[in-house]
């Protein structure tokens, strides 16, 4: 049987639980989703809802971690990589799958120099000389924007600026061509004027490359103008999913529309008020019963906390993880969003 090249990851039933002094605390539960090659995802939600999670355990990092346990199935290419062994999940982690984290700032070794950074994971994965590994290092600083890059590649992390770092990390993660690009949180410490360049040259490497890109952010700016997707998350599970266009105009579950609300619009009057979601997200240890949302919920119903909502199809391409979600698929509902 032939690998479906139409899919490029495939995501089924994944869970990361974490066993703490406070309880098993369930930071992934039950995710599926895929990506296609060359396709650009948003996954979105507050903070804590197991965006990173899910990215680290796609690379093969949580494996690490002795207190986590992890099940379900992450198949890339056709290849199950939980099922592999770590020698193997090696392989594809920094050349097939890549990352740029978070804050360069902790993810950047500063006692080590920029060349040095780069050259190790072009030497391993593309099993090239040293020299010709640095010359390909420079290519990819030049690329990303790096000024007189055959000269700073000699430099150490603290003497880039935020932006320059944050380019140095996705210059690491093209560096050998991956299929798909983990992005988690690539904008969130720089300037607005950096964000928009970071996004730019994102999408455009993206295109260069025919990379998968899966964007994860708690801003829905950064996402409404690159992804072609989006997954919002809440408290470890995929609340809704569907095209990047409608989902912003008509959203189909009551969490992301109060993270609409939240948005500030520019089509707006300066003196309208931004609308929070009431409450705070629940404690991954100790869940609610039932729907994760409905305490914070006006749409809650009974039903809402004796069951859990699966995944309904709504539109075409899309899916939304609630009971009531024909009240917001109402076309009047659009005024919710408003």
């Amino acid at each position: 049987m032939g690998v479906d090249t139409s899919r490029l990851l495939d995501v089924t039933d994944l869970s990361v639980d974490f066993d703490s002094q406070e309880g098993i605390v369930h930071a992934v539960d039950h995710v599926s989703f895929s990506v296609a090659p060359g396709e650009l995802v948003g996954l979105v939600g507050e903070s804590g809802c197991g965006k990173s999670v899910t990215a680290t355990a796609i690379l093969g990092l949580t494996r690490m971690i002795t207190n986590a346990t992890v099940s379900g199935s992450i198949e890339f290419q056709g290849r199950d990589l939980l099922a592999l062994p770590e020698n193997e999940v090696r392989k594809v982690r920094g050349k097939d799958i890549a990352m740029i984290f978070q804050d360069p700032v902790t993810s950047l070794n500063p006692v080590l120099s920029i060349e040095r950074l780069m050259t190790e994971g072009i030497e391993l994965h593309l099993d090239l000389s040293h020299d010709d590994a640095v010359a390909r290092a420079i290519d990819m600083l030049q690329l990303v924007g790096i000024p007189k890059a055959a000269e700073r590649i000699r430099d150490y992390p603290h003497q880039f600026s935020g932006g320059m770092r944050q380019r140095v990390m996705i210059a690491i993660a093209l560096s050998c061509n991956p299929k798909l690009l983990l992005a988690d949180e690539p904008t969130t410490a720089l300037d607005v004027t950096i964000q928009a360049q970071i996004l730019r040259l994102m999408k455009k490497l993206s295109r260069e490359y025919d990379a998968a890109v899966i964007v994860i952010t708690h801003d829905l700016g950064v996402v409404a103008g690159m992804c072609r997707r989006i997954l919002v998350m809440y408290a470890g599970r995929i609340v809704e999913e569907g095209p990047a266009k409608p989902l912003f105009h008509h959203p189909h579950h009551p969490y992301t529309v109060g993270l609409l609300r939240s948005v500030p619009r520019l089509d707006r009057p300066r003196s309208a008020k931004l609308q929070s979601i009431e409450g705070l997200p629940p404690d991954l240890s100790h869940l609610p019963p039932g729907c994760s949302f409905a305490p914070r919920c006006w749409l809650a119903t009974d039903a809402c906390w004796q069951g859990v909502p699966p995944l309904f199809d709504t539109d075409a391409g899309r899916r939304s993880a609630c009971f009531h979600r024909d009240r917001l698929i109402e076309p009047a509902a659009a005024e919710m969003t408003a």
